[in-house]
């Protein structure tokens, strides 16, 4: 893997990529916060070597480099899932690449299921702590101690103090911004009745399939690390409704700018 990401880096480097200090990975709900960015550099993943390429529908496939928010940025216009058949390696190697890059501060997106049904679709969620539901770690691997401590303390996988900006930037606009556990499934289908109950009994508020394995990997390269999900659906076990794919998606993009509001204005502070 290191002679991989060696390349790889090389490549960017080589493209014009150069000593970013804030990665983002745009997930589901926060695309648009690529029209706020001075693009310098852009490449699709299926020309950079031997990085994954997005097969979701609904996530692009390149990386871009420019500046927001007085910062230099790098940014993962989509995002790898292991539902799509990818290894948690592969999942998480946007990542590794990043902080050899130069980032120092990792900021994720997502779209998840609210199974704290207090919470409501539309709604945000700032992502305090999380629970690995995915079967494994990106840290399972022979070697990994090449790359970093292979017992990673995840006593505090969010930062505080970006987490704090976060909901002080919410008050100030007056975004409804809740926090809470994130659990990270391997999808791709959805929940059953009897698992979102078995997840909100174990402590989880909301339901993904994605940023756990990224947050492991930022916290193993002691990256500062914050994220916040998009509210895209009520996960209410006793009344239930078969899920709408297109509707979860458009509930995302409601959401979209009131995302973009908070992304860009922590940026500013970091």
């Amino acid at each position: 893997m290191i002679k991989f990401i060696t390349e790889t880096v090389d490549y960017l480097k080589d493209k014009g990529f150069y000593k970013p200090e804030v990665g983002i990975i745009l997930g589901t709900g926060l695309g648009q916060l690529i029209n706020s960015v001075e693009v310098l550099k852009e490449v699709s993943y299926n020309h950079i070597p031997n990085f994954p390429t997005a097969t979701v529908e609904f996530h692009r496939g390149k990386l871009v480099y420019g500046n927001l928010a007085g910062k230099k940025v790098i940014i993962m216009q989509g995002r790898f899932h292991v539902y799509e058949g990818y290894t948690l390696q592969d999942v998480t190697y946007p990542v590794r690449i990043m902080q050899q890059l130069g980032i120092h501060t990792l900021l994720v997106s997502n779209a998840a299921g609210a199974i704290n049904l207090d919470f409501k679709k539309g709604e945000l969620m700032l992502i305090d702590d999380h629970i690995n539901l995915q079967g494994s770690s990106p840290l399972a691997v022979k070697g990994i101690e090449q790359m970093g401590e292979r017992f990673v303390d995840m006593s505090a996988p969010y930062d505080a103090l970006i987490n704090a900006s976060f909901k002080n930037i919410a008050k100030t606009h007056n975004i409804k911004l809740h926090k809470g556990v994130y659990a990270s499934v391997v999808g791709p289908q959805l929940e059953t009745r009897a698992e979102y109950r078995m997840l909100k009994i174990i402590g989880a508020d909301a339901v993904g399939m994605s940023t756990v394995p990224e947050v492991i990997v930022a916290n193993h390269l002691k990256l500062k690390v914050a994220a916040v999900s998009v509210l895209t659906d009520e996960c209410d076990p006793d009344n239930l409704e078969p899920v709408n794919i297109e509707e979860i998606i458009a509930m995302a993009a409601k959401a979209e700018p009131d995302m973009v509001t908070l992304f860009k204005a922590v940026i500013e502070t970091l």
